[in-house]
């Protein structure tokens, strides 16, 4: 009979332990998950920082405002944009006014020799394009910004601009969207 006794105390005891642990376990996973949501930035797999209660972005028309004009130039930029950051974000596109915003204009479209041979010829040839970017953030307006963007493709100077213009653009303009997502979202 003293060892039955002595057995249901110790698993009192027993049990006691265990609960005493599981409500700190509860606690501890209450206070993390508490800290979790309070957190002021969304992170996800792409590396983005979107501010957790941005719904939206904007995304206005990039005029251009350059010497020399591709046509297409102003709409496959601000398509592209839209397109990383709806592939990239789970924001919604508004027409105005985002928490997120974008403008900005085409401030430079040039070609210049680059390579030139021993006989003056120019072996490459260099497009740039800049462009000026204005962010605003709405839920964290300290990260606004206006920048400057530029980025050049090289092509021979034997092919004719009319028929690498297209590609150059295409990489070019990937290259300026990264840059423009990755200073406004990915804070580099």
């Amino acid at each position: 009979m003293k060892k039955n006794q002595k057995d249901i105390k110790y698993y009192g005891e027993f049990l006691n332990n265990k609960i005493l642990f599981s409500i700190t376990q509860l606690i501890l996973i209450l206070v993390l998950c508490f800290f979790h949501s309070s957190c002021r930035m969304s992170y996800s797999f792409t590396g983005t920082e979107v501010p957790a209660t941005a719904k939206t972005f904007s995304v206005k028309y990039f005029s251009n405002n350059a010497s020399l004009v591709h046509p297409m130039l102003s709409q496959t930029l601000t398509d592209k944009l839209k397109d990383q950051l709806q592939s990239q974000t789970n924001l919604g596109l508004t027409n105005a006014d985002g928490d997120l915003a974008y403008e900005g204009e085409i401030t430079g479209y040039t070609l210049q020799p680059v390579a030139i041979s021993e006989n003056d010829a120019a072996q490459l040839t260099q497009l740039t394009v800049t462009i000026n970017v204005r962010f605003f953030n709405k839920i964290e307006p300290e990260n606004n910004f206006e920048t400057s963007f530029s980025r050049f493709q090289q092509f021979s100077s034997s092919q004719s601009l009319s028929a690498v213009e297209d590609a150059l653009i295409d990489q070019i303009t990937d290259e300026l969207i990264e840059d423009i997502f990755n200073k406004s979202l990915v804070n580099w």
